[in-house]
């Protein structure tokens, strides 16, 4: 089954595989441990490469290959974004950004922790914080992350990017915010990654494994978790962080030309 449905394959879970093969979900571990893979995660991702090195470059949702028009761009990176957004209500609840914007909302400080593609949705989240009036700290150089990791305490919170959850600088940061004492907050995409383990509130936008093209959709989906986080934080007291934001918009007023 997998050989005749090579691309369909490296996208299904587990349970679909084992569904559309006719088989058991034991069936099909022992078959991944039996050819040499850990588990069905390695195996799933080697599907993908293989598909990608025969065929195209696999993207979410969508397979990117030389005879694609670029006047079919747009169509088809919306109805992907829409699909992937769609997916991460999957795994996002209210109740989980309610328990977030709290831990920010009464942190005495807030580090914000990324490297490589995560940095832009680090820079948009310190950003947004800071037009609320909240003490947010945002570096990307790495050593500077890992000093101020270091000098957090139990009072403040400690948030980590970090798409694949595997980014060695990102990992080391949290832990070593942890073991400061500091609260934590993960944004990644898989829930049994290496940063979960860090995690005191785990914001996961998906479980699907992207491997190619996955900058443009990783970042859709994590600026989406800032904005769960952003509009949170303002409706948990909208008085108070409507006067904020207005103060801070007065203040750079003179940076922008007026009609």
């Amino acid at each position: 089954f997998i050989l005749a449905h090579l691309a369909e394959a490296g996208r299904m879970t587990l349970a679909q595989a084992a569904k559309q093969a006719g088989v058991s979900q034991p069936t099909v571990l022992r078959l991944v441990r039996a050819v040499g893979f850990p588990g069905y995660r390695a195996f799933q991702m080697a599907l993908v490469e293989e598909q990608g090195r025969r065929s195209s470059h696999a993207m979410y949702g969508y397979h990117l290959s030389a005879d694609e028009s670029v006047a079919s761009v747009p169509a088809h990176i919306i109805a992907t974004t829409i699909r992937s957004l769609e997916s991460m209500l999957k795994y996002i609840s209210g109740e989980m950004i309610e328990n977030c914007v709290e831990r920010i909302r009464s942190a005495r400080k807030i580090a914000v922790f990324g490297v490589e593609n995560s940095i832009v949705t680090c820079r948009d989240l310190c950003t947004k914080l800071l037009y609320l009036g909240l003490p947010c700290v945002f570096y990307e150089d790495c050593y500077l992350q890992k000093i101020v990791a270091g000098g957090l305490t139990e009072h403040d919170l400690a948030i980590g990017v970090s798409y694949s959850g595997s980014s060695r600088d990102t990992v080391d940061v949290m832990e070593t915010a942890r073991k400061s004492g500091a609260q934590t907050i993960v944004v990644t995409n898989f829930r049994d990654s290496r940063i979960a383990q860090d995690a005191d509130l785990l914001l996961c936008s998906s479980n699907e494994q992207l491997l190619y093209g996955d900058a443009i959709f990783s970042r859709t989906a994590q600026i989406a978790i800032v904005d769960m986080l952003y509009w949170g934080v303002i409706l948990s007291d909208y008085d108070r962080y409507a006067a904020v934001l207005d103060r801070s918009s007065q203040i750079i007023c003179d940076k922008a030309y007026t009609p």
